[in-house]
């Protein structure tokens, strides 16, 4: 089901609205953010110089840490009492990022989610249990509202309690379940633990998963747990943005279909930030067209993606960015080589014997850095042959992978530590 109209709009009658859109944030930006004018200003670039979407370029970046120089309001663009809810990320590893919603924001924040929703397959039939921690993270209260929206009955349990989160699939007979791909494993596995069969005991039919990158080896697995029919969309946000609603696949599994009418894409080389053609791998960069709270500029997002603007089958004509492939912020320097934790995931799910369930660990043995994968088994196995020979198997596939060599960790089953939000998978002890 596609929700709005403007999901199929011609290409060139969106990019007029976005190029009204943009121009008229910068006006405003400009005469309202002190920091972003001062941006501008030492970038010599006006608001009157953005005369179509081609003059995006000249603008400067905003990144993360601009948000945090400004703490808590300074890229506001609107007076405190015009805002009708702030929300903050957690702030782990300096100042959180805090944004603000005026009353049209948050039409805006359900309109897109209520989209996203509905191309990942949710419909008014759904009860939707949403399985994202409730408070100042974004992913809950963005996705209750949009599914909400369009007529979905909600079950707001939140994390943690997973027995009582497979009670509540049997008793309200979930059909749609929102967490991370990650939690959606564990709580399969709960419900196995508890002699609950996820496949023919529940009534899971779609997963709307976010907050985690999901990997095509993941959604294979998470297949093995709740079943080859489980319908299962990725969908994109940051709290930055906005929340959930930037983008999501519809299903026709091709891509994130991005909201171009209230988001305008880029894709930029992280190294140089020199502009990319579509199709083209690297850094997503995200202007927000509408916002009233914060309408941040060229956000730097970290992620890295491509976008691709051929039409898709479900008939809508936003462009697509491929599934996340990783962040530029997130990737490993290894002994010289380029690492992502998602390529060491691929390896790890393609191994049968394998769990879900890893570790990274990162030490230096004087000068030289060392990789630990420490990883559980889908079953306990006493064999040393068996041991060894998974072990090696794993080695080599991640030697011809990343180009490196790793000291891979076999633990049993149940072992690592389970994540109810988004999960932790790197240990770096390199600088302790």
């Amino acid at each position: 089901m596609i929700w709005s109209k403007e999901e199929t709009l011609p290409r060139e009658e969106l990019e007029k609205l976005q190029l009204e859109r943009l121009q008229e944030t910068v006006h405003r930006v400009y005469a309202k953010v002190a920091p972003y004018r001062a941006k501008m200003d030492a970038a010599g670039v006006k608001p009157e110089d953005i005369q179509s979407l081609a003059d995006l370029k000249k603008l400067p970046f905003v990144t993360k840490q601009d948000m945090r120089d400004t703490y808590p309001f300074g890229l506001f663009a609107v007076d405190r009492d015009e805002l009708v809810r702030i929300h903050a990320s957690s702030g782990t590893t300096g100042k959180p990022t805090v944004v603000g919603y005026t009353k049209k924001d948050l039409e805006i924040w359900t309109e897109c989610v209520s989209r996203i929703a509905c191309m990942g397959g949710a419909s008014s039939h759904d009860v939707a249990q949403i399985c994202f921690g409730y408070g100042m993270f974004t992913g809950a209260l963005g996705l209750h509202y949009g599914l909400e929206n369009i007529g979905a009955v909600i079950v707001p349990s939140s994390t943690g309690n997973s027995e009582k989160q497979i009670m509540y699939m049997q008793d309200f007979e979930t059909s749609l379940l929102v967490a991370t791909p990650s939690y959606a494993l564990r709580l399969a596995e709960v419900a196995r633990e508890m002699g609950v069969d996820p496949i023919k005991d529940l009534k899971v039919k779609i997963a709307l998963v976010g907050s985690e990158m999901l990997t095509d080896a993941m959604r294979e697995e998470m297949h093995k747990y709740w079943g080859k029919d489980l319908l299962i969309t990725s969908n994109y946000g940051m709290s930055e943005l906005m929340g959930p609603g930037v983008s999501g696949e519809c299903t026709e599994l091709c891509g994130m279909h991005i909201n171009e009418d209230y988001f305008l894409p880029e894709i930029i080389d992280p190294a140089t930030g020199e502009v990319l053609p579509a199709g083209e791998k690297g850094e997503l960069v995200i202007t927000c067209i509408k916002k009233e709270g914060i309408p941040l500029i060229r956000y730097r997002t970290k992620d890295i993606t491509r976008l691709f603007y051929e039409p898709c089958k479900c008939g809508r004509t936003f462009c697509r960015m491929e599934n996340l492939s990783g962040r530029s912020d997130d990737m490993l320097k290894i002994r010289g080589v380029n690492v992502f934790p998602s390529q060491i995931e691929e390896v790890i799910l393609g191994v049968e014997e394998l769990g879900p369930h890893y570790e990274i660990i990162l030490e230096r043995d004087g000068y030289l850095d060392k990789m630990t994968i420490k990883v559980e088994l889908a079953q306990s196995t006493d064999s040393f042959s068996v041991l060894e020979r998974i072990s090696t198997t794993v080695r080599n596939k991640l030697r011809v992978i990343l180009g490196l060599d790793a000291k891979v960790l076999l633990v049993s089953p149940n072992t690592l530590q389970r994540f109810e939000g988004k999960a932790k998978r790197v240990k770096d002890l390199r600088n302790k």
